[in-house]
């Protein structure tokens, strides 16, 4: 036999694809749904998530914010106008307290002064107005715009004049929601907004003032109309905390906590899906491959036996394997722009967030060189097989088949065939490269897979040491045990049949199902607690001790009110010493020194609602020496850690306290208004003000804000029922998105699960034939096999679930989500894979049964 071509073996191949199209369905079945999953799941969380990136940029605003509280030093004026220079937009927002006053009224009201260039303010979302109008067409020189409740303090009406420093001002609308009003200053005094040039000309901003300077800048997009790279925006934000060192710098992820945590999570475990994905995939190409290249031992032996040569035919096949890769490639790229396709109109009406419908050529072009890289090197340990092939051995494999135990048979191979070896070395380098490239990050690619080697070694180990169990179990209980159950024990074990191999590849598919929906079920409960309807949206401020009582009695009985008030004691104070070092001298993380002189304290015996400890521990509820639980990025900007001293100074007295806890607050609660808790005992006889929260209406909010003006008239409400809604309504998105990717990828999953068991029913076809021959009937095959099948799925079962709740268990620990354990859902789970082991496994062999052995012995 001459040497193959290339052009020979294609033909070959080709030919034996076409009449084995059955063979070959599953393997294409298994690409086509892994592709599908993973250019599906990433193509719509790509646009899901630039769509969720948008909205929290309207939340802000801007792409970035940087709050300083004094002028740019020239220096620092230089570095802004560089950036600026670079086509980055920016504009200043200047917040400060003034006085105004009205002819219809005496008294003048404290207002909180927020000046803006209406052409450029806001750079992302708008400001809602009544009546309704676009703030640059309503903000003049001689304008502002109120908030409702000045109205309601001045008795004023829209086209009144209201007199701020020196110029008087027409009002001409009331502003209802302001996009940034989550990053602005809680001033006490209803809001006002004026244009730069009427602030100006008010006379307000004479030299040493204590205005206030948020500069808001957007980084231009690019020209080809993708989204803006959140890259773009860190290295700005790196820029300007260098440039700013007193100033606070946030970019528009940082907005709000929930909204944060959620984005961050949803990235993590759409990452994870993707992930899924690809493993998956490849464990129904690497089952369904080694069942078609063991039917073609028959093929191979007679190709060796006229002389052809182990890389010859490994090039036959090698080239099958492309074809079937790329075949299941392009099947599931389109299935999965498809889906990509049909998601947002499916999703459209019930997340209201409009996803760009289009098809990005990189998740493409990256399902398909995926799809074909998993095939390829996931069929390369059974392609190398090939070359230790003997056509002696093969034609006798009926009577010479090795029985040893699977993990010997496996170190044997290690051993003596250094290009497997090789082979596993490989696959796990593509595996890593390719989650590197779907994750964006070199570390996950490196965790990623080593934590499917060690997952699969721990797997193979575990279903060898179950299966030599069940063998010694039947050793000793075969004559008290039905034939039917002892020969379907038997065949987990008996010569050929990949039990181990098969236990492991369908235990890995259940751990991979069952971690990503234990995942983002405790995601999502989190979430949920994140987006209550019933968290505070109305927060109260400067209530006196002695209106505590009726402050809260008031609100009780407020229609518009919809849950239990919030109410929190205040000391003002400032820091003077932190770890001997005093506060003027003092390095900080862009933290403007001033901010310590303003800073409140307040005082709990146990952690407060919606605040977990992050580190060091919460004190008992006795403790009466001088402790402090701080913030977590408070802590992170002052420079200190658990055991730290920082010494406050409220009024007269001085309380030098040891960091006992750092905390992380949701940012839902008013109880995450104070960084810095105190047990109650360390700020006794200090003077308290109360701080309060409630959630209300969002459409009722005035009747609750006049309601408390006639009753308590110095107790400011700060309105953010509309802002909190918006952020709200992003996190259900958020929820429903990950839900809705999560039941899609999970039923990928068994799909390809389930064509990796179905792969096996041509190894049946001898079985059932010589059962047939020595007289078994349909019944007794049927039982045999049912057995076999249940037990299968039982066992990869227990192994997949076991192993789900641990990697869950540690997935949950990095993204700082709580972890609990569900014996309903596992028992489920076992039940479910148990069942779907059986249905799959018949769905694939029940045809088998009717086959005549005369048939299949002719073609031996």
């Amino acid at each position: 036999m001459g040497a193959l071509s290339y052009r020979s073996a294609l033909k070959i191949a080709g030919r034996e694809l076409r009449f084995s199209r059955g063979k070959f369905f599953f393997v294409v079945l298994s690409v086509a749904i892994g592709v599908a999953a993973l250019t599906g799941v990433r193509g719509f969380s790509t646009s899901f998530r630039g769509a969720l990136l948008d909205r929290a940029r309207s939340i802000m605003a801007a792409d970035l914010s940087a709050r300083m509280f004094q002028q740019p030093t020239p220096q620092e004026q230089k570095g802004l106008d560089a950036i600026r220079a670079e086509s980055i937009e920016m504009t200043p927002v200047t917040e400060l307290l003034s006085m105004a006053s009205s002819a219809k009224t005496l008294d003048p009201l404290l207002v909180s002064l927020k000046a803006v260039d209406p052409a450029k303010y806001p750079f992302y979302g708008e400001v809602q107005l009544q009546p309704a109008g676009r703030l640059s067409d309503v903000l003049k020189d001689d304008t502002v715009v109120v908030a409702d409740d000045l109205l309601v303090r001045l008795r004023l009406q829209l086209g009144d004049s209201l007199k701020i420093g020196s110029r008087i001002f027409r009002i001409a609308a009331v502003v209802v929601n302001e996009p940034d009003r989550l990053s602005g200053n809680f001033a006490a005094g209803p809001r006002v907004f004026i244009s730069r040039k009427g602030l100006e000309a008010s006379g307000l901003l004479a030299p040493g003032s204590h205005a206030g300077q948020r500069y808001l800048f957007r980084v231009p997009k690019p020209k080809n109309g993708t989204p803006i790279s959140e890259s773009a925006a860190v290295d700005l934000k790196d820029r300007l905390e260098k440039l700013l060192p007193e100033a606070q710098v946030i970019d528009y992820r940082e907005t709000n906590p929930a909204l944060t945590q959620g984005l961050d999570r949803a990235t993590s475990l759409l990452s994870l899906m993707s992930l899924v994905a690809l493993v998956l995939g490849a464990v129904g190409v690497a089952m369904a491959m080694r069942a078609h290249l063991e039917q073609r031992l028959d093929t191979i032996a007679i190709m060796k036996s006229l002389g052809a040569g182990s890389g010859e035919i490994i090039r036959i096949y090698l080239i099958q394997t492309l074809l079937l890769g790329l075949l299941g490639g392009l099947l599931g790229v389109a299935f999965g722009a498809l889906v990509q396709m049909a998601f947002p109109y499916f999703l459209g009406k019930l997340l209201g967030v409009p996803t760009t419908v289009h098809i990005q050529i990189r998740t493409v072009l990256t399902g398909l060189g995926v799809g074909i890289l998993t095939t390829l090197l996931f069929t390369l340990p059974p392609l190398l097989d090939i070359r230790s092939v003997r056509p002696i051995l093969i034609l006798r494999r009926a009577v010479e088949e090795i029985s040893d135990p699977f993990l010997t048979t496996l170190v044997r191979k290690a051993t003596k065939n250094l290009s497997q070896v090789l082979a596993v070395v490989l696959i796990l380098a593509g595996l890593a490269a390719i989650a590197t490239t779907l994750s964006d990050s070199v570390t996950v690619g490196r965790v990623f897979s080593l934590g499917l080697v060690t997952v699969l070694v721990v797997l193979l180990a575990a279903c060898a040491l179950l299966l030599a169990v069940l063998r010694q179990f039947l050793s000793r209980t075969r004559l008290k045990l039905p034939s039917a159950v002892r020969h379907g024990l038997a065949n987990l074990y008996r010569p050929g049949n990949p039990s181990a191999a098969l236990l492991a590849a369908v235990g890995m598919g259940v751990m991979q199902i069952m971690s990503v929906f234990l995942v983002q079920q405790a995601v999502v409960r989190e979430l949920h607690l994140s987006s209550a309807p019933n968290l505070p949206n109305v927060f109260l401020v400067d209530v006196t001790p002695s209106e505590v009582e009726g402050v809260h009695r008031l609100l009780k009985s407020q229609p518009s009110v919809t849950a239990e008030p919030e109410l929190l004691p205040v000391v003002s104070s400032r820091i003077i010493v932190i770890d001997g070092v005093a506060a003027n001298q003092v390095k900080l993380q862009n933290f403007p020194k001033r901010m310590l002189q303003t800073i409140s304290l307040t005082s709990f015996t146990t952690v407060p609602p919606g605040t977990t400890v992050v580190e060091g521990k919460w004190w008992d509820a006795q403790e009466t020496r001088p402790v402090v639980a701080i913030g977590q990025r408070t802590a992170q900007r002052l420079g200190v850690r658990v055991g730290s001293k920082i010494t406050f100074a409220a009024q007269d007295t001085q309380i030098t306290a040891t960091v006992a806890a750092l905390t992380k607050a949701d940012g839902q609660h008013t109880y995450a208004r104070a960084e810095f808790v105190l047990p109650p005992p360390a700020l006794k006889g200090l003077p308290v003000v109360w701080y309060g929260g409630v959630h209300a209406d969002p459409n009722r909010v005035g009747e609750l804000q006049r309601a408390l003006y006639q009753a308590y008239p110095t107790v400011t409400v700060i309105n953010v029922a509309q802002a909190l809604e918006t952020v709200r309504t992003v996190v259900i998105q958020i929820i429903y998105v990950i839900q809705f990717l999560a039941a899609f990828s999970v039923f990928a999953g068994i799909v390809i699960l389930a064509s990796a068991i179905a792969g096996t029913r041509y190894r049946r076809v001898r079985e059932v034939v010589i059962l047939k021959t020595l007289g078994a009937t349909r019944a007794r095959i049927a039982a045999v096999f049912s057995i076999e099948f249940a037990v299968l799925g039982l066992v990869a079962g227990i192994v997949g679930v076991g192993f789900a709740n641990v990697v869950t268990h540690v997935l949950l620990g990095r993204m700082s989500v709580p972890y609990h354990f569900h014996w309903s859902w596992s028992l489920l789970a076992l039940v479910l894979t148990a069942a779907a082991t059986v249905a799959t496994g018949w769905a694939a062999s029940f045809r088998v049964l009717g086959q005549k052995p005369l048939e299949v012995l002719r073609e031996e």
